[in-house]
């Protein structure tokens, strides 16, 4: 199972403010203003810079399996769904023309679909993963 959860540091700045970089996507830096807006900022920080990856054509960047002292951030829901399209369509080695016709959808959609920048909404990310022979699992864990 994939999730796209990924290592980060936290450090107090000049001022109350929180500083966040995530060693394993160095172009996820943020800050907040305190520790809960730090942790908000840092999902939305993390989330951008991984949707750039797919954009340039690289591979998304491997999660460590274990950080001391650093504190695990995850990406939103409708990025990881947009993340696990991405791989999954990636990793399938088919073009997009493929997958419309997979999906009954035109390949103008398809380009939409698979646009990093584009939101589209989650049930069609479940079919997209579908035709892709993936499902979308949901979990609901403790925050931290």
């Amino acid at each position: 199972m994939r999730s796209f959860t990924y290592a980060a540091e936290f450090e107090q700045g000049d001022d109350r403010s929180v500083v966040v970089s995530f060693p394993d996507v160095p172009e996820a830096i943020t800050q907040g203003d305190d520790m809960t807006d730090a942790q908000a900022q840092a999902e939305e920080a993390l989330g951008l810079a991984l949707l750039t990856y797919p954009e340039r054509g690289l591979p998304l960047p491997k999660a460590r399996a274990k950080a001391k002292g650093l504190i695990f951030v995850t990406v939103s829901p409708d990025v990881a769904a947009k993340l696990a399209v991405l791989e999954a369509f990636g990793a399938a080695g088919i073009p997009k023309s493929e997958l419309g016709r997979r999906m009954g959808k035109d390949e103008k959609e398809i380009r939409r679909i698979l646009d990093p920048k584009h939101p589209t909404k989650l049930p069609t990310m479940v079919e997209a993963l579908r035709a892709l022979g993936k499902r979308l699992v949901v979990s609901v864990e403790e925050a931290a």
